[in-house]
């Protein structure tokens, strides 16, 4: 059982997971496991040259990021569960009462090609084309609202990144814009919004420091 488990290995997943990562001293965190489920064949950063982004040097290729940024992951934070060249084909949701309180809690049931996971919380960033075909979360797909009707790009409806209680969406997938920061930014957001409901709800985010 994760407690959070990430489709999707390209800008904003692996933005999302190195933000948890960095709060892994934290309290509320240290008992947490996340995971991440690392596709990356159909990113758009295959083809991607990057002259524009924050950080990055001129002339940097995202193919090459896709690289870098995993096994910045695995040597930053290895407690997150990296799961490759699996392809996810099905969502099934499960209620359940809570032993904590009255309302229900969600827990989810992920279904790839190789293997199924359980999880409390899904994040889901794996673009926006118009080939997204996840059993199970078909009936929030829509028309990208910020992408030209020709590209037939698509979204999941969302309400500040959220679908319903405990999916998540994160990147373009959101219905933001093909930027990387931006895709880095949301997927960050959603993390900083993770570690703010494993703290029970008191606003909360992670920083380094060299203090």
């Amino acid at each position: 059982m994760f407690d959070v488990l990430i489709i999707g290995g390209g800008v904003s997943g692996v933005s999302c997971a190195l933000v948890l990562g960095s709060a892994q001293n934290k309290s509320f965190v240290t008992d947490k496991k996340i995971g991440i489920i690392t596709h990356q064949k159909a990113s758009s950063l295959q083809e991607a040259l990057f002259n524009n982004a924050y950080g990055i040097p001129a002339g940097a290729l995202g193919s090459d990021l896709l690289k870098q940024s995993l096994s910045h992951l695995s040597t930053s934070y290895p407690h997150i569960i990296q799961i490759p060249e699996e392809k996810v084909i099905k969502v099934e949701s499960n209620f359940a009462p809570s032993i904590h309180s009255s309302p229900s809690v969600s827990e989810f049931k992920v279904i790839t090609n190789k293997n199924t996971y359980t999880t409390r919380n899904l994040i889901v960033g794996i673009g926006s084309a118009n080939t997204f075909a996840i059993e199970g979360l078909m009936q929030y797909v829509e028309p990208h609202k910020k992408a030209l009707p020709e590209k037939q790009r698509i979204q999941l409806r969302n309400t500040d990144h959220k679908v319903v209680e405990g999916i998540y969406v994160i990147g373009t997938l959101a219905g933001w814009r093909s930027q990387l920061a931006i895709a880095a930014g949301s997927g960050a957001a959603v993390a900083t919004d993770i570690l703010t409901l494993w703290n029970d709800g008191v606003q909360t985010h992670a920083h380094d420091s060299i203090r």
